[in-house]
């Protein structure tokens, strides 16, 4: 098995190599001795892995038996999708050999050598930088960064007025809506009220009606995250709590294995899944089987099938109130995807033509047989449209209305979730929307290896976030903290580039381990070769022109000119030693105008009285040039000469 990696470089910034021994804890140790123990008993010829069913489970087993120092004997794994009594019985009578899943550990190890290499590394790396402990890792910066991109882009979000026209006439009693798809800016008014004139004096006339009724698809069983999306926007229930719940529920037997990405059923499951249908439908719900590729898809599944409930049905009243909002949901979504009454709707599209000039579609959606929405939510409002008959002439009244642009909104826990698993993919507004559409784009993310992070660990990391104080979890909304703001600007400067792009095509050399396609150690060297660059970097001298190298904290950039202490590098730029003493207030900002100063050339300012030209700084009104920088009554200003 390819999991021996290590690698050190000899520099003054080297990469520390990935750990042969983790430190533990006294209980873990104790634990891990009585497990050796049995190992290594004569009278033990077999040892089974029945670690949790995913990679890390895989792992923490496989380092407990190869340090516990066994040799030549045979290893099992139990696989467990459920720990119903029953899918023990069968799986215990159904174990493979442990090399069978050889390209699992491997992908785990890659994964663990790799964001421990991030990690340590990084971490070091940017607290020496700056002086504060920055927590690099190599999901928790792509996820602080999306949160700090969308709160800046809300923040220096500038309003626009511009006018839509619409009508509201009303025609034989009934009120008729018309909104425009034409858009005019602020200073096109007269334009807008001279168009509505047009629209108005012409003749609007319904072309076309189409009435129709159709079955409408309720939503597609849940993945984790899905799940967490639900709970998230319903009951405003943090990720890291609803995965502690459906965690438990699942160890007692009631929920099939938590951490799945997948909405979709293996092929091999429908016996039983019949079984469960069948307990489902003794307690009084309206399910039969149904055997559908929007049910059940193996192309869609990598490790585990979509959360569903076990045959094993709890009683409510020894759950709590927020195990039955995580229990009956899954359950309730698993019995309006096999429910028996169909859910029948009465659909309505009217055209309405004005005079040639724009034609414009009235949709709406009427329940006629609720059929699986008893049970499930179903989330498009309907829309009640007029009593009009194809030929009906309908009044208008088109006027301008001014309306302003609004700022994109800060990700939700749905959101968030929805961008992680393709960060690649353009966010829809709705998650309904996205249960009916084609979601062979996303799968293709996940088993790709571009989704940020994995099922089993994106809560535990967004909970890291949140509980360094990165960004902040109020109901169901992710804000940026000023830590995350500073952690984000922080690696910025120190050209540190931890985004989705860099994240995710790391994320596809770990899944090409799980395919067998690329080794743990060539994997788990494009980690350790990008840190590398990074040290390179800053061991390299840089013209002064564009020099972004601000030094390490505490490094000293020259004598003051106000009162000769040491001018030092700060959390913020470059300071005077002496304020704590004399009060000297002496500073240099490490970023102006958009623009790192690097240490080099505050020692030339400090040295010299100005520095070299500076290339690269950015206007108030984002125009780039370039200046000097220089010393006037003790503080740094411009100098275009």
């Amino acid at each position: 098995m390819d999991n021996g990696y290590s690698s050190v470089l000899s520099s003054d910034i080297s990469v520390q190599s990935a750990p042969r021994r983790i430190e533990v804890d006294p209980g873990v140790e104790k634990q891990f001795e009585t497990i050796k123990a049995l190992c290594l008993r004569d009278d033990v010829s077999d040892i089974v892995n029945a670690g949790d069913a995913d990679r890390e489970g895989e792992i923490i087993v496989r380092l407990c038996i190869m340090n516990s120092g066994v040799r030549d004997k045979r290893l099992l794994r139990l696989w467990l999708p459920d720990q119903t009594p029953e899918t023990i019985r069968a799986a215990l009578s159904e174990m493979k050999e442990e090399n069978e899943y050889e390209n699992l550990a491997n992908e785990g190890f890659a994964r663990t050598y790799t964001d421990w290499l991030y990690g340590v590394n990084l971490t070091r790396f940017a607290t020496l930088k700056t002086g504060t402990l920055l927590r690099v890792g190599r999901v928790i910066v792509p996820v602080v960064k999306a949160i700090y991109d969308r709160d800046m882009q809300i923040r220096n979000f500038v309003p626009e007025k511009y006018y839509a026209i619409r009508s509201q006439a009303e025609t034989n009693g009934q009120s008729v809506e018309l909104a425009s798809k034409k858009k005019f800016t602020k200073d096109e008014l007269a334009k807008a009220e001279a168009l509505c004139a047009e629209y108005n004096a012409a003749e609007a006339t319904v072309t076309d009606i189409k009435r129709k009724k159709d079955k409408l698809a309720p939503g597609k069983l849940y993945s984790l995250s899905k799940l967490q999306n639900f709970l998230g926007k319903k009951y405003k229930m943090s990720m890291d709590d609803s995965l502690a719940i459906v965690q438990k529920l699942y160890e007692e037997g009631y929920l099939t294995y938590p951490r799945t990405n997948s909405e979709y059923l293996a092929t091999a499951e429908k016996d039983k899944i019949k079984k469960i249908i069948s307990n489902v439908a003794a307690v009084g719900y309206p399910v039969k089987f149904k055997d559908s590729k929007t049910i059940f898809d193996d192309s869609k599944i990598e490790s585990h099938s979509a959360l569903t409930p076990t045959y094993k049905i709890p009683d409510a009243s020894k759950l709590s109130a927020a195990e039955k909002q995580v229990y009956s949901a899954v359950m309730r979504r698993f019995v309006a995807v096999f429910c028996a009454e169909e859910c029948v709707a009465e659909k309505t599209e009217i055209k309405i033509n004005v005079g040639g000039l724009e034609e414009f579609l009235l949709k709406g959606t009427v329940i006629a047989v609720p059929g699986w929405t008893r049970f499930d939510e179903y989330g498009k409002q309907d829309k009640i449209l007029p009593r009009l008959e194809k030929g009906d002439r309908v009044n208008i009244d088109f006027k301008p209305v001014e309306k302003e642009t609004t700022p994109p909104k800060h990700y939700t826990i749905e959101t968030l979730n929805n961008y992680l698993k393709n960060p690649f993919r353009e966010e829809k507004a709705k998650a309904q929307e996205r249960d009916s559409e084609d979601d062979t784009e996303d799968y293709r993310a996940i088993f790709e290896g571009l989704e940020l992070g994995t099922e089993a660990t994106r809560t535990g990391i967004i909970k890291n976030a949140c509980n360094t104080k990165y960004i902040l979890l109020k109901k169901d909304v992710y804000t940026i903290l000023p830590d995350g703001e500073y952690l984000i600007e922080a690696l910025t400067r120190m050209n540190i580039s931890m985004d989705k792009y860099k994240t995710s095509e790391l994320g596809k050399a770990l899944k090409k381990v799980f395919h067998g396609e690329m080794t743990v150690s060539e994997s788990v060297g494009l980690a350790e070769n990008e840190i590398s660059e990074i040290f390179d970097r800053a061991k390299t001298p840089q013209p002064p022109e564009t020099d972004t190298d601000d030094g390490f904290f505490g490094d000293v950039a020259g004598k003051c000119p106000l009162c000769g202490s040491d001018v030092i590098r700060t959390k913020f730029g470059y300071g005077c030693r002496g304020y704590r003493e004399n009060g000297c207030k002496f500073t240099v900002r490490n970023v102006i105008c958009g623009r790192v100063i690097s240490i080099a050339n505050v020692r030339l300012l400090l040295q010299n009285g100005r520095t070299s030209k500076i290339r690269g700084f950015i206007s108030k009104n984002g125009k780039p040039f370039d200046a000097y920088l220089k010393l006037e009554e003790g503080k740094a200003v411009f100098d275009f000469d």
